[in-house]
């Protein structure tokens, strides 16, 4: 897993395969605690002196598992799995595009300042594609356990959607959605600037496997510090009944401040945290491993 010092002219094409792929690793890695998270954030308010759904992580995962089992860790994980590839390859492909705009030859090393403006381009257009995929995901996660079974899989759902709101419906929580992305120009600065370290202490000068798990990791606990809060808000909006919010993310936040006050805004930070690390380290081990494989 060799890199020269000096960035290769990116090439869309195969960063487009290789996020797909590092998408599908990621996906695989830290679904169920994307479950617990979600459950988390869009747990009702507990009755007058009655205790909430769930106490916290450890609480939520050990009901899901009693109630559930290994399956109720990972509902609705085939929205993803499907949605990941393209989601995954746009984000490394506009990336990789958003770069080439700034090299002029092979030998051109990017500022950090590009790296961020090309990583920031990458994540409004990679939550584009994401909308869907999550609107799906958040509704089978958080469908009740016991009664009628409204949702039943991902194309039930989809069609559920499409009737009751058309694509309106499926694209849900969009403006959510592109916030909470917003921060990828930095995901992508703290993985670059912690690979170079990496490099100049390397006596190869290339990156190995474990430069690659702890820079991805960092970026993505980076990254989700940022993002938890829009991430609260988006899966509040994405799993509300149709018309429960006129103003969108608008209404969420301000129903949100007035009845919990700010600290629900970082509701499931925990399972986010402890998530980011594994899930993001293996979104780039499997990038890295693509783009050591595709030889075009």
């Amino acid at each position: 897993m060799a890199l020269p010092t000096c960035d290769p002219k990116a090439n869309p094409v195969k960063s487009f395969i290789a996020g797909g792929f590092g998408g599908i690793c990621s996906v695989l890695t830290g679904y169920p605690l994307d479950t617990i998270k979600v459950r988390l954030q869009t747990m009702p308010l507990p009755v007058a002196g009655q205790p909430p759904k769930y106490k916290g992580i450890i609480d939520c995962a050990v009901k899901t598992f009693s109630h559930e089992g290994v399956r109720g860790f990972y509902k609705g994980i085939s929205a993803p799995l499907i949605g990941v590839t393209p989601i995954y390859a746009v984000d490394f492909a506009v990336y990789a595009a958003g770069k080439r705009l700034f090299q002029s030859d092979e030998h051109v090393k990017l500022t950090y300042s590009q790296i961020f403006i090309a990583g920031a381009g990458a994540g409004v257009c990679s939550a584009l594609v994401t909308v869907p995929s999550d609107r799906i995901k958040v509704l089978l996660q958080t469908q009740p356990v016991t009664g009628p079974v409204m949702y039943n899989g991902l194309i039930d759902t989809a069609l559920k959607l499409y009737r009751q709101g058309g694509i309106r419906s499926l694209f849900k929580g969009t403006c959510a959605c592109v916030l909470r992305d917003s921060p990828t120009g930095v995901y992508f600065v703290i993985y670059e600037a912690l690979q170079d370290l990496a490099r100049r202490h390397s006596k190869t000068g290339s990156i190995t496997p474990t430069s690659t798990i702890f820079a991805g990791g960092m970026a993505g606990i980076a990254f989700w510090s940022l993002a938890v809060p829009f991430d609260v808000l988006k899966s509040r909006l994405q799993s509300a009944p149709e018309g429960t919010y006129q103003h969108g993310i608008r209404s969420v936040f301000k129903e949100l401040m007035a009845k919990e006050g700010p600290k629900a805004l970082y509701r499931g930070v925990l399972p986010i945290l402890i998530r980011a690390f594994p899930s993001t380290a293996a979104v780039f081990i499997g990038v890295e491993l693509a783009n050591d494989l595709l030889t075009f």
